[in-house]
């Protein structure tokens, strides 16, 4: 299997870092994000990486042209940013295989990939933790408070795709595939899911992301 990594973004939030290091790069246990992931789909038997970047692209390349991660890496550059949907419509012209992953390149998780290659045009879907504090009520008393909780039956997007190679002809040349050709797909009733429970899974937006995940990486991707 071949993979797409999405790493174009400029990691805004995580600004002072990414002004002298673009968000794939940023480290996690001493090791960059970009490295975890390539260990993840390696892991499930992805061969072949096409990394889509943008800003600071040569720092990416640089980095990973001194590393064995044991996959082949091509890189897909962006001279200005495609959106999503432009950028595995770009990359995906690479691969000849009649289906592909696509990961976000701020996720890091332990979701199954080989679960979610069994339904074709498929998202992981994880359930909705809240990162705040729940109140539960009795009428206007508290009866009881609980941190982070799973809210079942309300499931998201977990950033992780397996996509046809067919549907390439349906992306836009630059707009998000989860603004344009999901939402068109789940329409005509095309667009599937394989719902993942008590997974870990965290997506690396800001700096108490990246405290929490240190604590599990080494858990989580083995």
């Amino acid at each position: 299997m071949k993979a797409i990594i999405l790493a174009g973004g400029r990691g805004k939030r995580l600004k002072p870092i990414t002004d002298y290091v673009p968000k794939p790069l940023v480290p996690i246990k001493n090791i960059p994000i970009i490295e975890w992931q390539i260990k993840y789909l390696k892991k499930y038997g992805v061969n072949e990486v096409i990394i889509c970047t943008g800003y600071k692209s040569k720092m990416i390349e640089n980095y990973l042209s001194v590393k064995n991660t044991g996959v082949k890496i091509k890189f897909s550059i962006e001279k200005s940013p495609l959106g999503t949907g432009g950028a595995i419509k770009k990359a995906g012209k690479m691969i000849n295989d009649k289906s592909f992953f696509v990961i976000n390149g701020d996720v890091i998780t332990n979701i199954d990939l080989r679960k979610l290659s069994k339904k074709q045009n498929s998202i992981a879907s994880i359930e909705l933790q809240t990162k705040f504090g729940i109140l539960e009520t009795n009428g206007n008393k508290i009866s009881k408070f609980s941190e982070k909780k799973v809210i079942s039956d309300l499931w998201m997007n977990a950033g992780i795709y397996h996509l046809q190679k067919e549907i390439l002809k349906d992306l836009p040349d630059k707009g998000d595939i989860e603004k344009t050709l999901f939402p068109d797909y789940a329409k005509k009733g095309r667009l599937n899911t394989i719902q993942f429970k008590k997974i870990k899974w965290y997506s690396i937006d800001t700096f108490k992301d990246i405290e929490d995940c240190t604590l599990e990486v080494q858990k989580i991707i083995k």
